[in-house]
């Protein structure tokens, strides 16, 4: 499939549309968020607390009298910028592995029994035990997310790259003497974009989930940087009471994971439908 017939099949997919509109609604307050009306979302007031949604509070206040408004458009920010985050590193670093890895035979067996090593170890428990160790923070919670998903991008490059440097092409980039690196960089790497486009939307979904689901545990960033996970964790006991609390943020949470999911699936139809087989 050519180029422009891939891009006008991507514009065209109702899959990859409704995937994106969902990811626009949950961005652009992300990213806008000092001006959508929102105040301090750290802010206390103790006369507020456990305010239902009004005028003055649109989706309410928490045990602290904290606005729930403003502490969900800015743990949008806190989650996205992880799951983006997570999702860079692990295919950056797992384009290189993979490739290495696919292309030079000596290094395979020990690159992919490592990985196997990684893999076995469930993700959120390698999370919660590097976060013990290391203390909780932004930066210790992308490196814990990100550790599980890198083996899932080497896998994937590798399994592309055995099938790609047996091609005439990279045979005769051999033959003139063209050296390894320039190789995999002009001849290898590009054919793998497709499907690490697709995969890193999958990674960033789960980034998402694996955040919140470390701030639900009280396992993941400090509770002074609002987040989904910690607002859906301080809130599970006034769920009776004050169920405004949780439904906002789990309401978040659920269009962005769809929404990435769907745009991811989109594009796996779209760019490769041979794709999801490998992923």
């Amino acid at each position: 499939m050519m180029p422009g017939k891939k891009m006008h099949g991507v514009i065209g997919n109702p899959s990859v549309l409704f995937g994106a509109v969902l990811m626009i609604v949950v961005t652009i307050p992300a990213v806008f968020a000092p001006v959508l009306f929102t105040v301090d979302p750290v802010l206390l007031e103790p006369s507020a607390r456990l305010q239902p949604p009004s005028a003055a509070y649109w989706f309410g206040t928490d045990l602290f009298g904290r606005d729930v408004y403003s502490r969900a458009v800015y743990g949008a920010r806190t989650s996205l910028s992880i799951g983006a985050s997570v999702a860079l590193i692990a295919v950056v670093l797992g384009m290189i592995i993979g490739a290495v890895s696919g292309y030079i035979r000596i290094l395979d067996a020990v690159v992919m029994r490592i990985m196997d090593g990684l893999m076995a170890i469930p993700g959120l428990l390698l999370a919660i035990a590097l976060i013990s160790i290391t203390g909780a923070s932004v930066t210790t919670v992308v490196i814990a997310i990100t550790i599980p998903e890198i083996p899932r991008v080497v896998r994937l490059v590798r399994s592309i790259v055995l099938s790609i440097r047996e091609e005439p092409y990279v045979e005769a980039a051999v033959t003139v003497g063209t050296k390894t690196p320039m190789i995999l960089w002009r001849h290898v790497l590009p054919n793998t974009i497709s499907a690490i486009l697709v995969l890193a939307t999958f990674i960033f979904a789960s980034a998402v989930l694996s955040e919140a689901s470390l701030g639900f545990l009280g396992a993941g960033i400090p509770p002074e940087f609002p987040s989904w996970g910690n607002m859906i964790a301080e809130s599970r006991v006034y769920f009776q009471i004050a169920p405004w609390m949780i439904f906002f943020p789990a309401i978040c949470l659920t269009v962005t994971v769809l929404g990435i999911n769907v745009l991811g699936d989109g594009l796996s139809d779209t760019l490769d439908p041979r794709l999801a087989k490998r992923i």
